[in-house]
């Protein structure tokens, strides 16, 4: 499994025209399986997105805070809902000029463990804090960059 963190001061997830899920300060996670994900991995990857610590402290100090520590929201996805992290993440763009989807878990497996990655994070931190998007949808992610911090790979 690989995601894409972004920190922000919100974001949202609108699919046909209706906004299904929305977060202030914290953190949008752009998630991908790829054929081969366990369970393990999802396991490590939520502990990750909770524990990254993006944020100052009150004294200046540099990366010392995660979104538990700033009472922050997250906001969830997955590679195959999301096209941008499947695109980033899991295709390969080596030959021509078309992404090679081959590298991505397909379907009901990657559902089952996406909604394994999910339930993890919001089981490591408050389940009301813990937002997601709807499987396989074709949806809209807004958000607005808490900068000058750029997203990460995990």
């Amino acid at each position: 499994m690989k995601a894409i963190l972004q920190r922000v001061l919100s974001a949202s997830v609108t699919v046909d025209q209706e906004v299904v899920s929305r977060i202030g300060k914290g953190v949008l996670v752009l998630a991908a399986m790829a054929p081969g994900d366990t369970e393990k991995e999802a396991e490590s990857l939520a502990a990750k997105v909770l524990k990254l610590k993006l944020w100052d402290d009150e004294s200046g100090g540099r990366w010392k805070k995660n979104v538990q520590d700033i009472d922050g929201e997250v906001l969830c996805g997955e590679g195959v809902q999301l096209q941008m992290s499947q695109f980033t993440l899991l295709a390969s763009t080596k030959k021509g000029n078309k992404p090679d989807f081959h590298g991505a878990m397909g379907g009901d497996d990657a559902k089952k463990l996406y909604e394994y990655f999910y339930s993890k994070v919001q089981a490591g931190y408050a389940a009301e804090k813990v937002k997601n998007g709807v499987f396989q949808a074709m949806m809209q992610v807004a958000l607005v960059n808490d900068g000058p911090v750029s997203p990460h790979f995990v």
